[in-house]
């Protein structure tokens, strides 16, 4: 049964079965990943986009909300070749508009061929083909959200771990993963977060002995305030990116960022070191990338596929910076390290 349309930029449309009824618009992306599909659904990455899933039966393990990365669903819609019953309800109850018993590997393709798209999504009895080409018309592109920060970062300081022994970490909430908190506080740091715009006097606050940019969605240089936090701070404390930081961080250190064609997206995007020339799987969920690094920093890791940098430092600034998710859930944890390596600069 046809109770869902789904147009692509370019106003082609695609039918498809509501499972979860609404209308919806975003950028539309994909990600290759076979398991973590809560985990996913709830990374604070995808706010403004609409996600499909490029494998083909999503929910088979059911959800559960210890796996949540956030406290609600964060894409704007959803697309799947077969959703469950169990995500299916889950998403309804959120809001989320959902549709499936549609060719993924189609969509998927032309988005490889064509590049991330604006999208709109109609799902449920009286949806029509209009109004899905209404919300494609209402779409916009990733880098006029300018405000995006707001609508993921925390409204005023969270303290984790409070009176921990280990280091005090100033994390600038982005849009940060619940995973990057857990693996500081697992290594019993006290961890301040803040919101995306704090100042400089939000973190003399903290009295940190390292600042964290987090990852999260849209345009690195809509995220201003990040910027001039770690221009203030570069070279008076340690700093720490990962994913939508490190490219605050070159921003701010003289490099330029840029849009991805398609972005990188998924569990199984392989990484080399530079300096060892070990290559690890990582998890990855990223729309722009470092163009050029700059003076002030070297590229110590890049994607196998691309050469894109995928690790940026500076050791007498005492910097380190990953594209990818070393915090990963489910995995893979190839390099958990980093957090290690991050702490370990904050105590030096």
């Amino acid at each position: 049964m046809t109770d869902a349309y789904v147009a692509l930029e370019g106003e082609r449309i695609v039918e498809a079965r509501a499972r979860a009824p609404g209308t919806a618009n975003g950028e539309l992306v994909f990600t290759t990943a076979y398991t973590g599909y809560e985990e996913s659904l709830t990374d604070p990455s995808y706010e403004e986009q609409i996600l499909t899933f490029s494998y083909p039966l999503i929910g088979n393990y059911g959800v559960r909300e210890e796996r949540f990365e956030s406290d609600r669903v964060q894409p704007n819609a959803v697309v799947a070749r077969e959703l469950t019953d169990d995500v299916a309800e889950w998403l309804e109850g959120e809001g989320v508009p959902a549709v499936d018993h549609l060719d993924t590997r189609d969509i998927v393709t032309e988005i490889r061929d064509e590049g991330a798209m604006k999208c709109g999504i109609a799902a449920g009895p009286d949806a029509t083909e209009e109004d899905a080409l209404e919300q494609l018309k209402q779409c916009k592109h990733m880098s006029e959200h300018r405000d995006i920060g707001a609508q993921v970062s925390v409204a005023e300081e969270v303290v984790y771990n409070e009176g921990g022994d280990g280091a005090r970490v100033a994390l600038v909430d982005c849009g940060a993963k619940g995973s990057i908190i857990d693996s500081l506080v697992e290594r019993d740091a006290e961890v301040h977060v803040l919101p995306y715009d704090a100042t400089e006097d939000d973190i003399e606050a903290v009295d940190p002995d390292l600042l964290f940019i987090s990852n999260g969605p849209g345009d690195p240089e809509n995220f201003e305030r990040a910027g001039e936090v770690v221009d203030t701070y570069v070279g008076e404390v340690p700093i720490a990116g990962i994913c939508l930081g490190q490219q605050v961080v070159a921003n701010a250190l003289g490099g330029e960022t840029e849009k991805m064609e398609f972005g990188h997206r998924g569990v199984n995007q392989p990484v080399r070191d530079l300096r060892t020339d070990q290559v690890v799987m990582t998890t990855q969920n990223h729309g722009y990338t470092v163009a050029e690094p700059g003076d002030n920093l070297d590229v110590t890791q890049i994607n196998v596929n691309d050469d894109t940098p995928e690790g940026l430092e500076n050791e007498e600034l005492g910097i380190i910076t990953r594209q990818y998710h070393p915090e990963a859930n489910p995995g893979p944890h190839d390099s958990l390290g980093f957090f290690d390596d991050v702490l370990e600069l904050a105590e030096e």
